[in-house]
């Protein structure tokens, strides 16, 4: 049995809501992780599954939207900027570390997609993240094409900790469909077919909040944003749950392996099979799969 309770805080500017979820009468601070979903998707059509998973297994998990999406306040409404989610995942450490239910010195952050991306960039640059989950995470079709060093990697600690990051019309993408089943006349933000399934299905669910509308911004900061350029920063023990057979092109397997490779502390690399999208079907044998190595892993990681 769970309990599960609506939770908010403040992130740049705006209201950031979401639910904090426990073992029912939990007698003590529990390890806790800090989820938030990918590209434009909203906590209740998949993630939370994720974090009630977790829960069940004797962690507390704090699942929210990101600013401008779902239940979280901020506009424009439906805007993504990396930089912005990024200092919302600093922000819920933050919200964390206050709450009774959880023990300050064993915080996990969990991310997928875009997020697990994200995840990377934050654990790297925040020493209260203990461990990183990144699931199918986006690390770009190439290496970027500034090269890996401690100076890259201050600047891009900078930017995100107090760096101006306002997007530019020359950087950014959209308003644009996040999906469509009509790539050649309604072109969307992600064009695989299965992408096109998984958000409709799920985001079409009464309830979840999710519009098929989003705006991509990439603020010119002096070193670009780069999970890449992160990794091997990152001390936090982390695990990479990777899909060989990804659609997206911007989750290229390669390089998110040579990103893995680059993280000097304990680590982690699991393949899941069916896709981008396979482990965020629920209930499905390969949801099942994911969540009870992620479970596995952070036990490890958080409680021994």
């Amino acid at each position: 049995m769970l309990d599960e309770r609506a939770i908010e805080f403040p992130s740049e500017g705006a209201t950031l809501r979401g639910v904090l979820i426990t073992p029912k009468q939990a007698r003590s601070a529990l390890p806790t992780v800090i989820l938030a979903h990918g590209t434009s998707a909203t906590l209740r059509m998949v993630a939370i599954e994720y974090a009630r998973a977790f829960a069940r297994r004797g962690f507390a998990a704090l699942i929210y939207d990101h600013r401008n999406f779902g239940i979280s306040a901020g506009e424009p409404r439906a805007e993504i900027n990396p930089w912005v989610q990024c200092r919302g995942y600093l922000d819920a450490l933050s919200c964390a570390e206050s709450l009774p239910e959880v023990a300050s010195d064993r915080l996990a952050i969990w991310g997928d997609s875009y997020s697990g991306g994200e995840v990377v960039v934050v654990g790297a640059c925040d020493t209260r993240v203990k461990v990183v989950v990144a699931q199918c995470p986006v690390f770009g079709v190439s290496k970027p094409a500034v090269p890996v060093s401690e100076e890259a990697f201050a600047q891009i600690r900078s930017t995100l900790l107090s760096g101006a990051v306002v997007g530019t019309k020359e950087t950014t993408t959209g308003p644009l469909p996040v999906v469509s089943s009509d790539q050649a006349g309604t072109p969307s933000l992600l064009a695989p077919v299965q992408a096109f399934r998984w958000f409709i299905e799920y985001g079409g669910r009464p309830g979840s909040l999710w519009v098929n509308r989003a705006t991509r911004v990439i603020p010119p900061t002096p070193i670009p944003y780069s999970p890449f350029l992160c990794a091997p920063y990152l001390r936090a023990k982390t695990l990479f749950m990777v899909a060989p057979q990804d659609e997206m092109v911007h989750a290229n397997y390669d390089i998110a392996r040579s990103a893995f490779d680059s993280i000097p502390g304990e680590k982690e690399w699991y393949d899941i099979e069916d896709g981008h999208f396979g482990l965020l079907y629920h209930p499905s044998a390969r949801f099942d799969e994911a969540s009870a190595a992620q479970v596995r892993f952070l036990e490890t990681a958080l409680c021994s």
